[in-house]
C-alpha cells in the first residue's frame, strides 16, 4: 500500500510539472485568458485530488486586499478555483526568476518580492496601487512562509504598510487541512475536505491591526480544530 501511495504522489507530481508547463505555453499564445486558465487549471487539480472545498462565509467585494495563513500549494489552488476576483498574488522572487516556470509570475502580472532587500517596499507598494486600479484583488500569506496547520505563524510586517499606505481594504481568510490534503514537501497527496473562512473586513485604523487579525485567526483555527477533533 505504501508503495502504491508513493506511485500515486510522485505521479501526482509529474502532472503538477506538465499541467504548469502546459498552462505557462497557453500563457504566452493567449496572455489576456490567463485567469480562465488559471481556475480551469485549479478546478482540474480539485478533480484529480479528489478534495472539496467548505467554504464558509463570502468575499467582500469592498476587499481589495486578502491576506491568508500559508500551509500548501493548495491555499493558492483553493483560492484561485472560488475567489470571485482576479487575484494578484505577492509572491517570493525566487519564483519568478525560474527559468520558463517563472512566467506564471510575469505573464498574469502578478508581484515578486525580494525579502531580502527592504530597499524593494517602496517597488511592491507602486505595483500594488497599479494593480488596485485595474480592478485585481491583491493576495499575500503575511507568515513569509509555510506553517504546519495548527498555529498561525507570526505576520511580518510587509502587509501592513502596503495596506496602509494605499488605505486597502483588508479582508483575512483563514485556510483549514490544507497541508494534510497536498504536503508540498513530502509530495503527498489525500482525498478530504478543505475549509476556507471568509473573515470580516479589518479596521486598518487600529495600529494594531495585524496583530489582532493574527490574533483571531488563531482563535478561529483553535475553535475549528478543536470540533473536528
Amino acid at each position: 500500500m505504501k508503495i502504491l501511495n508513493k506511485i500515486k504522489n510522485w505521479l501526482y507530481a509529474l502532472e503538477i510539472v506538465i499541467t504548469v508547463i502546459i498552462v505557462v505555453l497557453i500563457f504566452f499564445i493567449a496572455p489576456s485568458s490567463n485567469l480562465w486558465i488559471r481556475r480551469k487549471w485549479a478546478k482540474m487539480q480539485r478533480f484529480l485530488i479528489g478534495y472539496k472545498i467548505d467554504v464558509i462565509g463570502s468575499p467582500d467585494p469592498r476587499a481589495n486586499m486578502i491576506i491568508a495563513n500559508h500551509q500548501s500549494m493548495l491555499d493558492i489552488m483553493a483560492l484561485e478555483d472560488i475567489h470571485p476576483a482576479n487575484i494578484c498574488w505577492i509572491a517570493k522572487k525566487e519564483i519568478e526568476d525560474l527559468p520558463f516556470f517563472g512566467n506564471v509570475i510575469r505573464i498574469p502580472k502578478m508581484i515578486s518580492i525580494d525579502r531580502k532587500d527592504p530597499r524593494s517596499l517602496p517597488k511592491i507598494v507602486k505595483l500594488v496601487k497599479e494593480r488596485v486600479s485595474q480592478g485585481r484583488v491583491i493576495a499575500i500569506f503575511p507568515e513569509g512562509t509555510r506553517g504546519n496547520g495548527d498555529k498561525i505563524l507570526k505576520f511580518k510586517s510587509g502587509a501592513n504598510i502596503i495596506a496602509n499606505k494605499l488605505n486597502l481594504v483588508v479582508q483575512p481568510v483563514l485556510i483549514i487541512g490544507s497541508r494534510k490534503i497536498l504536503d508540498s514537501k513530502s509530495i503527498s497527496i489525500n482525498p478530504g475536505i478543505l475549509k476556507v473562512i471568509y473573515m470580516d473586513i479589518v479596521d486598518t485604523s487600529n495600529e494594531n491591526w495585524l496583530d489582532d487579525t493574527r490574533a483571531k485567526m488563531q482563535e478561529l483555527l483553535e475553535d475549528n480544530l478543536t470540533n473536528i477533533g
